[in-house]
């Protein structure tokens, strides 16, 4: 999404981050498979540390972007009334939306590593051109 940001020209004007939202591997760097489905579609996912999310960030950030739909509860739960609005999955952006889990592929090959870095793309892409048009009106 940085990169998307950049291109767009919008990286000064929105904050990206990344959170889970257990503790087991806070402070940890990537999967070697993912820095290596990263760094080969040009990405570097070197300096990414493992964070918890915290429901205090529901203050900070207008927008709370969940992979699936485990995720999604958890952090609607976590939200309250209050937040509710801020809390999205990701594949439910864009016209083509399918409300589809994003999968975990930690348990399988490189090549699932993969899949979901183009999944992840397509509806990054997609949030953008949903935000860019929320921003216009």
């Amino acid at each position: 999404m940085r990169s998307l940001l950049a291109e767009a020209g919008l990286e000064e004007q929105m904050e990206v981050c990344s959170a889970g939202l257990g503790d087991w591997h806070v402070g940890e760097g990537a999967d070697p498979r993912s820095l290596e489905a990263l760094r080969a579609r040009g990405y570097d996912g070197s300096g990414h540390r493992a964070r918890q999310f915290s429901a205090s960030w529901f203050d900070e950030h207008d927008l709370v972007v969940a992979m699936d739909r485990t995720h999604l509860r958890d952090l609607l739960r976590l939200a309250g009334d209050e937040h509710q609005h801020k809390v999205r999955l990701l594949t439910s952006f864009g016209p083509d939306a399918t409300g589809e889990d994003v999968p975990d592929p930690y348990y399988g090959g490189p090549s699932g590593f993969v899949d979901v870095l183009d999944l992840i793309e397509r509806y990054c892409r997609a949030m953008l051109a949903d935000l860019r048009s929320l921003r216009s009106t």
